[in-house]
């Protein structure tokens, strides 16, 4: 696995399809690992896709934190020019379009933004819900690995598709144990999550961009799309009526669907 380095963290990314097409970057949400976007990466086989691991998740370095979303921009930035690529469409769920809007702000190499179930913080934004944040966070001790995976991940998906689907909760507990970030690496991430505001710059963003936001999203609440929406000059919105934040897995087909639309046309 090719690996890049930034203010000396080593940074693992994978990269598949073919060589010579347009570069689509995924940036992972909080904690999460490069299986996230398993469902999208499937969808764009005919683009030079770039998947890297957010310092402290999966195969990348866990330097001292906290961390910043800038120093995660900064982490991308070093990603690309290890693969080669000057510029990239960047797709960014929750954490991940955090990155991705502060990428394009520092870096000016986003050709576009997807941007999915995220937010421009600030004072405007609305906060993740108290009793999501709990479950996120305080998780009965007595539970073990697997049940805190899915106990933490419910608020996330809605209550139908985890009755309808276990099979597949399952093998996303599979994955999340073998690459999620660790509870140490998950608070600093956070930290960064918690101190990130751009609302005051969302005019300098001039890359198109396609918003995407479930009405139904317990983590991230629409209507910090709807700021986005208000906010980036240049930006197609599609919010997905009762999707939650897990929208890429749960709602993946009107996802890809809106995706490979507005690649083909940016």
């Amino acid at each position: 696995m090719p690996t890049a380095t930034n203010d000396g963290a080593r940074l693992a990314y994978e990269r598949s399809g073919p060589p010579d097409a347009d570069s689509v970057v995924f940036v992972e949400g909080l904690g999460y690992g490069r299986w996230m976007w398993r469902w999208q990466r499937a969808a764009l086989g005919n683009y030079d896709t770039i998947v890297p691991d957010n310092r402290g998740t999966g195969d990348s370095d866990t330097p001292e934190g906290p961390y910043t979303i800038g120093e995660m921009a900064a982490d991308l930035a070093a990603v690309l020019d290890d693969a080669g690529v000057d510029s990239a469409h960047v797709v960014g769920a929750s954490m991940g379009g955090m990155i991705a809007q502060q990428f394009a702000l520092d870096h000016g190499r986003a050709e576009s933004l997807t941007l999915l179930c995220t937010t421009p913080g600030g004072p405007e934004a609305v906060p993740t819900p108290e009793e999501t944040q709990q479950r996120i966070f305080d998780v009965p001790e007595e539970y073990d690995e697997r049940e805190r995976r899915r106990y933490k991940m419910a608020p996330a998906m809605t209550d139908t598709f985890v009755g309808e689907h276990d099979d597949l909760l399952e093998r996303i507990v599979d994955w999340r144990i073998e690459s999620d970030a660790g509870e140490q690496a998950l608070a600093w991430q956070a930290a960064a999550v918690e101190a990130f505001d751009v609302h005051d710059r969302l005019g300098d963003i001039t890359a198109p961009t396609l918003l995407v936001h479930g009405t139904a999203d317990r983590v991230v609440p629409v209507e910090n799309g709807r700021l986005l929406a208000d906010g980036l000059p240049d930006v197609e919105y599609l919010e997905l009526d009762g999707a939650p934040h897990l929208l890429f897995i749960e709602r993946a087909d009107a996802v890809n669907e809106a995706l490979r639309g507005f690649l083909a046309d940016v």
